[in-house]
Formats: structure tokens, C-alpha cells, sequence
């Protein structure tokens, strides 16, 4: 926690992601909805319409399809560092619900926290920060504003 009472830290990938290849961090997918309700009919139909596509663009990714009589839809995700989030579909499209989806898919997992600083190293420099006069020999002489010669 900092002192502005919300939590943050710096910048940094999941497991060093990117570096070899990448990893889609979203291990399960758990759809669940009712096969009466009114608020899961546009879960209903991405169901019908649009999950086989869903499963087959991101094949690292398991997709459980549940229906149990409830009455708030919602999809549970499940990540590699073994965080779940919820999110509820109540009334939404198949569109909406597939976008939805593809949010949960494309997020490490992680909570969505303020970041300090938008660059970070482990090791950081004994040298010192780079600036343009680093490497200019001192003999240079200090750099002034060229005179202008009114003509």
C-alpha cells in the first residue's frame, strides 16, 4: 500500500511471459447459466453459435459448458497463478458475452493495480542515468546559446 491509500507496483510481466514464446495465462473457462432463464438466453446462444470457435482460437484454454438452474449467468476464469474472477453475463448478447470472454482471456490474472513507474529493472545501473553529455569530453567547454548577428 502507498501513502494515496492504493495499492501498487512496478511494471513487470507474469513468468518473464514474452521472453521465449508466449503463454496464454488463462488455464479454465467455466460457463454457467440456466437453460430457463431469461437473463442466460444470450448465453444460450453463444453457446449455440460461438463457443466451439472460442475453443478452437485458443486451444490452451479449457471450456466447461455447465447449465445448473441459477439465476445470474456468469463466466469463472481460472489462471496459471491460480487466481479466479467472475464475471457476471446477466441479459447480455452473444457478442457482449464473447467479448467478454476474450477480456478474460487476454488478462495475466493479475489484479488491475496502479502502476509507479512505466519502466523497471532488477539491476539497476552503478553508473547512472544516460543524459546527451555523458560521453562529451569536458575540454568542450560548456555549451552556451549561439549569438545572433543582427544584419
Amino acid at each position: 500500500m502507498t501513502s494515496r491509500g492504493t495499492p501498487s507496483r512496478f511494471l513487470r510481466s507474469v513468468l518473464q511471459n514474452g521472453v521465449g514464446r508466449y503463454v496464454c495465462q488463462l488455464k479454465r473457462v467455466s460457463i454457467i447459466f440456466s437453460k430457463k432463464a431469461q437473463g442466460s438466453l444470450g448465453v444460450r446462444d453463444f453457446i449455440e453459435e460461438g463457443v466451439v470457435d472460442y475453443a478452437k482460437k485458443n486451444p490452451g484454454t479449457v471450456v466447461y459448458v455447465s447449465p445448473q438452474p441459477c439465476r445470474v449467468p456468469k463466466i469463472v476464469a481460472e489462471y496459471l497463478n491460480g487466481n479466479t474472477k467472475e464475471e457476471l453475463v446477466t441479459n447480455k448478447t452473444s457478442q457482449q458475452v464473447l467479448e467478454v470472454l476474450t477480456k478474460l482471456t487476454d488478462q495475466s490474472g493479475l489484479d488491475i493495480i496502479r502502476i509507479r513507474k512505466p519502466f523497471h529493472t532488477d539491476s539497476p545501473s552503478i553508473q547512472g542515468k544516460w543524459h546527451p553529455f555523458t560521453n562529451r569530453p569536458p575540454s568542450a567547454g560548456f555549451i552556451r546559446p549561439q549569438s545572433q548577428h543582427a544584419e
